[in-house]
């Protein structure tokens, strides 16, 4: 059959509402830029002006005559060895938001798209073509749904209001004041044209979402919301880091064996954790500078941008400053925690380092006959509230940014133990704090639990437990851990467990 005909088929059997989306998704706003290949195309143009046209004349030609052009470049694509272009990015994209939303080409060359995945240096599990998806915009969609028409329409006239946004801004006054976004499909480009307008105009991005809340909060809820959805519901959705769909994040575990008891127990432990959580785990066992810094290096590469979040268990012996290396050698610990944060793939992206040492040699020691022989050793204001809201500071957007972000923002530390105090472990298992953090975190699946949230109640558990020093005087010490986070929005637990779908995976 001919090609045309094939694609002219293809979107006729796609819903409009599918097609906002796929639009949405394929011109994804934080795709890397400049890239091999980049003909500095404007933007601007290319992802708005069809969904202002849209909306504007209730029409999706425009938007299928982008979906054709896209068709159109990746069958003609030759898929060039080793440089990574920015159609390579853009394929990928449009191939996992085509599976995402179950509307798959016939056409579509999966070989094109196993070529490209090589150049990547995917591995198998990283070839589910959930881990293309961006986070982000899968809230988004979500966002979206939850709104009616007319939620969607009011947010449209709130943002016209802000002269100084707006103005000059041709799309906006293709689109008009006043919108009807009530046949189908409509209610999504104008969504999505406000996303895309107010990441363009460097006013939200996957972290920074107030300006779009505003909006949303702005919205009479009685006429606004979809069945069983409320303005704060769909407020509180943009407060939580976007970690949808599989994989959950990629996994760091570094382990020190040699002279740690215990030591294979604390990998197996939190290798099944990650597993549970979803995540797509990496080990490096015994590790010294030379590898840390090799892993360092792997993680700029292109590949892990797809990823939601970073997670690194570092277990070792440690005090005060450093952390022992399997070699004898020391690294400090406050260079590993500035130095990973900084990683350009993991930007605006949660990352949790669990670091599992002694930072000293003092012990919170229990004295009395009752514990001889006990061990186990062996925005600041609701925004909604219009009255709160009066009184407080008048914080305009002409004195906010949010393209300078300082490295150690969306990082959570948490330490076993507290500043110049012992890590205790257990002669079998290994460290006693690995051991309650992955029993808490496995437990607490499907619960809807926050990080923050199992680490205090890690805290309190650990801090009940009896411990036992290994010396001859055998004292008895209880530990206490914690942790300092930079967070900017809430880090949940994944409500499943995601397997692997191979079936999903392109052809190897």
């Amino acid at each position: 059959m001919d090609e045309v005909i094939q694609v002219t088929q293809w979107l006729s059997s796609i819903t409009p509402r599918k097609k906002a989306k796929l639009f949405f998704f394929t011109t994804h706003a934080d795709a890397p830029s400049p890239m091999v290949g980049s003909n500095d195309v404007d933007t601007h143009e290319e992802t708005q002006l069809p969904l202002a046209t849209t909306v504007a004349l209730h029409n999706f030609k425009n938007i299928d005559e982008f979906l054709k052009k896209k068709v159109n470049t990746f069958s003609c694509y030759n898929v060039i060895e080793n440089e990574i272009t920015k159609t390579d990015y853009e394929y990928l994209r449009f191939y996992s938001a085509c599976k995402y939303l179950d509307v798959a080409p016939p056409f579509l060359d999966l070989e094109k798209i196993s070529a490209i995945q090589n150049k990547f240096e995917m591995t198998d599990e990283e070839r589910d073509y959930r881990l293309l998806l961006d986070s982000a915009d899968l809230v988004l969609e979500k966002v979206c749904d939850s709104l009616k028409p007319a939620g969607v329409s009011q947010m449209w006239t709130a943002l016209r209001q802000d002269r100084n946004l707006i103005r000059g801004v041709k799309t906006i006054d293709i689109i008009g004041f006043f919108v009807d976004p009530n046949p189908t499909g409509i209610k999504e480009c104008l969504f999505f044209f406000i996303v895309r307008f107010l990441q363009k105009a460097d006013k939200i991005n996957r972290v920074n979402t107030n300006r779009l809340e505003r909006l949303i909060a702005q919205c009479d809820e009685s006429s606004s919301c979809e069945e069983g959805k409320t303005i704060d519901f769909i407020i509180d959705s943009l407060r939580f880091y976007p970690t949808e769909l599989y994989p959950f994040g990629f996994c760091l575990i570094m382990c020190v064996i040699e002279g740690r008891d215990g030591a294979m127990q604390e990998i197996e432990k939190t290798m099944e954790i990650s597993r549970h959580l979803g995540m797509i785990t990496h080990t490096e066992k015994n590790p010294t500078k030379e590898a840390i810094e090799l892993v360092k290096k792997e993680l700029m590469k292109p590949k892990y941008q797809f990823y939601s979040s970073f997670t690194c268990w570092f277990m070792s012996h440690g005090d005060s400053n450093s952390m022992v290396l399997a070699d004898g050698e020391t690294i400090e610990r406050e260079w590993f925690l500035t130095s990973f944060p900084d990683i350009s793939t993991f930007q605006l992206k949660p990352k949790v380092f669990f670091m599992v040492s002694c930072r000293g040699a003092n012990k919170f020691s229990l004295k009395g006959d009752e514990f001889e022989g006990q061990s186990a050793t062996c925005d600041y204001y609701d925004i909604g509230s219009a009255l709160v809201r009066n009184r407080m500071l008048d914080i305009t957007d002409s004195v906010r940014d949010i393209s300078y972000v300082q490295p150690m923002m969306d990082t959570l530390v948490a330490y076993s133990t507290i500043l110049d105090h012992l890590s205790g472990r257990a002669n079998t298992h290994g460290s006693i704090y690995v051991d309650r953090a992955c029993v808490l975190m496995s437990e607490n699946i499907s619960r809807g639990r926050s990080l923050t949230e199992i680490l205090e109640h890690l805290s309190q558990d650990l801090h009940e437990i009896l411990q036992e020093t290994m010396d001859e005087d055998r004292i008895v010490y209880k530990q206490a851990c914690h942790y300092d986070s930079f967070f900017r929005k809430t880090l949940k637990l994944p409500y499943t467990r995601h397997p692997k779908e191979d079936v999903h995976s392109a052809p190897q």
